[in-house]
């Protein structure tokens, strides 16, 4: 059987749908739609069959859209949507959300939030509890400086299944590993929680980085959480601040190594499948 390779990772956007308040002067190729028709021959270049698409606004009219989009197009395997895990709606919200299909989880942009323990209000932790009690998985959008109060939110709900987004955004382009790479061992040790590893070429220097660059991240993501629990994401077309989509495959199988075709497969796609979980 061919092993499906998954493409963990990756937004759409709609400028004249949607307001991106994020995509500053300095982002400027972002600054166009991006959508399936656009990623489809990415995608068949690389022999990836099926991505998953993560939110980009927080809205639950961005979350209606993926799910239209998902339903016509083949490749689109599941949504990460956002819902408001604060809001008197959440219930109502996640009842519609989980009539689809290929809804398959949940992400806010905790990395933008001013409190670094804002996974650890009561508030919220509540509608990390709903998020459990109804099998939801979570996608962690963090800095390093948030990876210390993940322990805590594990103990508060056990067995949320929750990955790590772009192995937390070290600071690559300065070659800094210290205090993230203790955090991520912490995180890693625990039960119920993955890894994508996506998203570094643009912690690096946009301009200057080679896959020798991203190694030693890839080779402690890989050491810490096993290749059980890492998956491959391209931050599609967040990466095109830094590289294409075809460098960004190019890179991760640089920066990986020789695999096993186990462990090979795992990262590649059949993590994501289970961890979601997908068709």
């Amino acid at each position: 059987m061919t092993e499906v390779v998954v493409d963990s990772h990756q937004h759409y956007w709609d400028l004249s749908r949607f307001d991106y308040s994020w995509m500053g002067p300095t982002l400027e190729v972002l600054r166009r739609d991006y959508l399936p028709q656009d990623l489809r021959p990415l995608l068949l270049a690389e022999g990836v069959h099926q991505a998953v698409v993560v939110q980009a606004h927080q809205s639950i009219a961005e979350a209606r859209w993926m799910l239209e989009l998902a339903k016509e197009t083949d490749f689109i395997a599941g949504v990460v949507a956002w819902v408001d895990l604060t809001g008197a709606a959440l219930g109502r919200d996640l009842d519609e959300l989980q009539r689809h299909p290929k809804f398959k989880g949940i992400r806010h942009l905790i990395h933008d939030e001013p409190d670094d323990a804002w996974m650890l209000r009561a508030d919220v932790v509540a509608g990390f509890k709903e998020l459990e009690a109804r099998n939801i998985p979570y996608d962690l959008l963090v800095r390093p400086q948030h990876l210390r109060f993940v322990p805590q939110l594990r103990e508060k709900c056990p067995q949320l299944r929750m990955v790590i987004d772009h192995i937390a955004k070290p600071l690559i382009a300065a070659g800094k590993m210290e205090g993230w790479d203790r955090d991520i061992e912490r995180v890693a040790a625990l039960p119920n929680v993955w890894c994508k590893l996506s998203g570094m070429i643009t912690e690096a220097n946009w301009q200057a980085w080679t896959p020798d660059d991203l190694k030693p991240y890839v080779a402690h993501v890989a050491k810490s959480f096993g290749y059980d629990r890492v998956m491959f994401g391209s931050d599609w077309p967040v990466c095109n601040l830094a590289g294409s989509y075809q460098r960004v495959v190019e890179a991760l199988r640089q920066a990986l190594g020789q695999l096993s075709a186990e462990d090979s497969a795992k990262v590649w796609g059949r993590t994501a499948r289970q961890f979601y979980p997908l068709s």
